[in-house]
C-alpha cells in the first residue's frame, strides 16, 4: 500500500511505568475495509524495565483522542454549546461524539461523511441517546450552524471553510495528522483563536504547518496548549462570540495516561 506511514513515541513516568506507542497510517486502508490507523501500545514497569501489557493501539487511541478533544472542549466551547456537527465517519467519530456530549449539553448532533451511507450509520448507530442525531449531505449549512465542529477525517484538501464559520464556534480538529493532510482551510487558522494538544507535534500537520509555511500564520499565533490550559496558565475562551480552535495529534504522554487507566481495571 503506498503512502504508509510508521510513527513511534515514548513516555516515562518516573518510578512508575514507561510506555512505547507504534502506530502506522495508510490512507487508502478504508478502500479495503481496514482502519486507516492501527497500532499498538507496549506498557512496561519504570522499575525494573518488566512489559506488562500490550494494548489495543487504535482501541488505546479512540477513547484517548476523544477524552483530549472533550478535555479541551471544557476551556475552549462555550458553555451552552448544544449544537454538535460531525465531519466524518470513522472510528473515532462515536466516541468523539459522546465525549463532547459529556462536557457539554448538546441537544443536537448532524453527521457528515463523504459517503452518505455511513454517515446515515453513524447516526443510527448513536441513536437512542439524550440528543437527537441525523444525517446531511449540506456541509455548509450544517457548519454555519453548529456550535461545535469536529473533524475526525483523513483529507488531503481542506473540507471546513472559513467563510461558514458562526461566531462563538469551537472547531475540534482530530484527523489529517500527516504534513500532506489538512481539514481546514488558511481562514479558518486565521481566524480562530488557536489551540493544540502539544505544540512539536501539532505543528508537524498539514492544518498548521501548511499555512505557516505559505506565512498565513505564526508559531506565536498558537496562544497555548493542553498543559497550559489545564494548569490555569493561559485563558481559553476569553469572550462568547469568540472562535477557538483545537488541533489534536496525539502523544505518548495521553496514551501512556490511558493504558495505565486501563492496567489498574484489569
Amino acid at each position: 500500500m503506498p503512502d504508509g506511514r510508521l510513527a513511534m513515541a515514548t513516555a516515562w513516568e518516573d518510578r512508575r511505568h514507561i510506555g512505547v506507542r507504534i502506530a502506522t497510517f495508510f490512507p487508502g486502508n478504508p478502500e479495503i475495509d481496514k482502519p486507516a490507523g492501527m497500532g499498538v501500545f507496549l506498557l512496561l514497569s519504570a522499575k525494573t524495565g518488566q512489559p506488562l501489557a500490550l494494548l489495543d493501539g487504535q482501541h488505546l487511541t479512540r477513547r484517548c483522542a476523544a477524552a483530549l478533544s472533550a478535555l479541551a472542549s471544557s476551556y475552549l466551547s462555550r458553555n451552552d454549546a448544544s449544537r454538535l456537527l460531525m465531519i466524518g465517519t470513522g472510528a473515532l467519530s462515536p466516541g468523539l461524539v459522546l465525549a463532547h456530549a459529556e462536557v457539554r449539553p448538546i441537544k443536537e448532533v448532524v453527521v457528515w461523511g463523504r459517503d452518505a451511507r455511513k454517515a446515515g450509520r453513524l447516526a443510527k448507530t448513536l441513536s437512542n441517546r439524550d440528543f437527537t442525531i441525523s444525517a446531511t449531505d449540506d456541509l455548509q449549512a450544517a457548519v454555519s450552524g453548529a456550535h461545535i465542529i469536529c473533524c475526525a477525517t483523513a483529507a488531503a484538501e481542506p473540507l471546513l471553510q472559513g467563510r461558514w464559520l458562526a461566531p462563538g464556534v469551537h472547531i475540534d480538529l482530530v484527523g489529517s495528522m500527516t504534513p500532506e493532510g489538512r481539514e481546514s482551510d488558511d481562514a479558518v487558522v486565521e481566524t480562530a483563536r488557536l489551540f493544540v494538544d502539544t505544540r512539536a507535534g501539532a505543528m508537524l500537520t498539514g492544518d498548521l504547518a501548511r499555512p505557516m509555511a505559505d506565512g498565513r500564520i505564526a508559531e506565536d499565533d498558537i496562544a497555548g496548549d493542553n498543559f497550559q490550559l489545564t494548569q490555569g496558565a493561559i485563558a481559553g475562551r476569553r469572550f462568547y462570540d469568540q472562535i477557538t480552535l483545537f488541533k489534536s495529534c496525539g502523544n505518548a504522554l495521553t496514551d501512556l495516561a490511558g493504558a495505565q487507566i486501563a492496567f489498574r481495571q484489569t
